[in-house]
């Protein structure tokens, strides 16, 4: 697992966004454990937050122009993303959308730099793919052309078919969807991870029955 796999779970896990237990998904399915971004609140949290999903998109090494981020959650994720890929010697261009359109001012749906290019969507995690399908919309609609999706965790769990949300959008939309981590690589560091040992088992067990294949 690369470090800032490692890093980042430990970071999820002393913010609480990570945490283990028995939890029930909106599926209604009984969860070992449960991630929440919005826990990521603080501004030392945020700026972090950006620094990992940075490292993701440059080791994924897929080719973008620019990043948009749909309102809400992922207005502060793009903010904190491109300045973290800023820090690291790569300037890209950011936008977000409003939800409602503006009819005052500058007016339009759209907030930051004009859609252009090879647009690279921002999310935290993908459940039901409603966000990303509006996103692709949007960009599309500005003539320009989603490339991809980050988010934070995948989840690789099955949705209401044989695949996972994750594949659904890719399937649907042909685009890759990168993680900064997912289900294996939780698991991989649960396996050393002797505080966290007893949660091992029953996620291994929750992956075996609901999971896909990556």
């Amino acid at each position: 697992m690369s470090n800032y796999k490692r890093d980042f779970i430990e970071f999820a896990i002393a913010r609480k966004v990570l945490c283990f237990g028995e939890f029930k998904t909106k599926a209604g399915r009984m969860s070992p454990y449960f991630f929440n971004a919005g826990l990521f609140n603080d501004g030392d949290s945020l700026r972090r937050l950006g620094q990992f999903y940075a490292k993701a998109i440059l080791a994924a090494g897929l080719p973008f122009d620019m990043l948009f981020g749909p309102a809400y959650k992922g207005i502060p994720l793009v903010s904190s993303i491109a300045i973290a890929l800023a820090e690291m010697g790569h300037n890209y261009p950011f936008c977000f959308n409003r939800k409602e359109v503006k009819d005052h001012g500058e007016g339009g749906i759209h907030v930051g730099a004009p859609l252009t290019g090879q647009v690279l969507i921002v999310d935290d995690v993908i459940s039901a793919g409603t966000s990303v399908r509006e996103s692709v919309e949007l960009i599309t609609s500005a003539n320009a052309s989603p490339c991809g999706v980050v988010i934070a965790l995948d989840r690789m769990e099955r949705g209401t078919g044989t695949l996972s949300a994750v594949q659904e959008v890719n399937t649907a939309h042909g685009i890759p969807v990168i993680s900064i981590i997912n289900l294996n690589d939780l698991i991989d560091f649960l396996l050393h991870h002797d505080q966290l040992a007893t949660y091992r088992d029953a996620i291994q067990c929750y992956r075996n029955e609901y999971g896909v294949m990556d």
